[in-house]
């Protein structure tokens, strides 16, 4: 199992000698991955309730620096060598999709074939409203954009006519470095989000969600159950998650579906995530401020990730 970490892309941190000094201090310790989360804007008033956290409530203040996810991981791009490059996860019907494309595209040629392209379908109608973007079709809209992506690198000229995007023959170039296209995550816990997953996607990426990784591993089953039905390869999609982690000094007691501990702890608690089939998992280090959440990091690189490579 692969461990990839959050970059702190928003509050005072998110700053260009930050966002160096943790992409490569990731690298340094043997993360696969580092992650730059999306908001496009922030509402000051909202009254739609936070589906991936235990208290329903959403927990960044709208006056906060909040960097844009595609033109971070650009930026990372030139300051790191080998380590990949994810988005978690972009608004898909935020963005037209040939302009993605074109952006995605740029971001794997610039990093010689390391992007990780997270995609979900949005849950926050405040902010669908504030871009123009009506809420209500945001999964057929994200419907026609996979469709589009699978489309414009496997033909020649590619044309593209669905309800909400229309194109004649175009040609979207350089290739991605990956083949066929930079991998796809799709994020969502919901039943329409899993045979979105089957149908389209490369791997499952569950969020913060309560469950326990026997839970997670059953409810991947009916995932790739779903594929088949689908007519794809169920061995061809991964089961991947983002889990929130903290390093403690001392042990704490252990819930079943909580990361927190000891590195001792934290090793055993890793353990059934990676026997119940997870290939990837993000990390996010939940304390506060950045100089707490660097000291976290080093030492869940120096002492977590050795004992699980052993």
């Amino acid at each position: 199992m692969q461990l990839g970490v959050f970059l702190p892309v928003s509050g005072r941190a998110a700053v260009p000698e930050v966002l160096t000094e943790a992409a490569r201090q990731a690298e340094r310790l043997g993360f696969a991955s580092v992650w730059a989360a999306e908001r496009l804007v922030n509402p000051w008033e909202m009254g739609t309730r936070y589906p991936y956290k235990a208290d329903e409530q959403w927990f960044v203040p709208p006056e906060s620096p909040f960097l844009e996810t595609l033109t971070v991981l650009t930026f990372l791009a030139g300051v790191t060598e080998k380590v990949r490059l994810g988005a978690s996860v972009i608004v898909l019907p935020y963005r037209h999709p040939l302009f993605t494309a074109r952006v995605a595209t740029s971001i794997d040629t610039l990093s010689k074939g390391r992007l990780i392209l997270g995609v979900g379908i949005g849950w926050m109608p405040e902010e669908f409203a504030a871009l123009g973007v009506p809420f209500k079709d945001r999964a057929g809209m994200s419907h026609e954009q996979l469709e589009i992506f699978n489309l414009l690198w496997s033909e020649e000229r590619p044309s593209f006519d669905g309800r909400y995007y229309q194109f004649d023959p175009v040609a979207v170039s350089p290739r991605p470095v990956q083949e066929p296209r930079f991998p796809i995550w799709i994020g969502g816990e919901s039943d329409p989000a899993q045979r979105r997953v089957a149908k389209y996607g490369d791997a499952w990426f569950s969020y913060f969600v309560k469950t326990t990784p026997d839970a997670l591993a059953t409810r991947f089953g009916q995932v790739r159950s779903l594929a088949a039905e689908a007519g794809r390869d169920p061995g061809a999609i991964e089961l991947n998650c983002c889990r929130p982690i903290e390093v403690t000094e001392k042990p704490v007691p252990q819930e079943a579906d909580t990361l927190r501990g000891t590195p001792e702890q934290l090793v055993e608690a890793l353990a059934p995530y990676r026997d119940a089939g997870v290939s990837h998992m993000a990390l996010q280090f939940i304390v506060g401020r950045w100089p707490e959440r660097k000291e976290q990091i080093e030492r869940f690189g120096q002492t977590v990730i050795p004992a699980l490579r052993a």
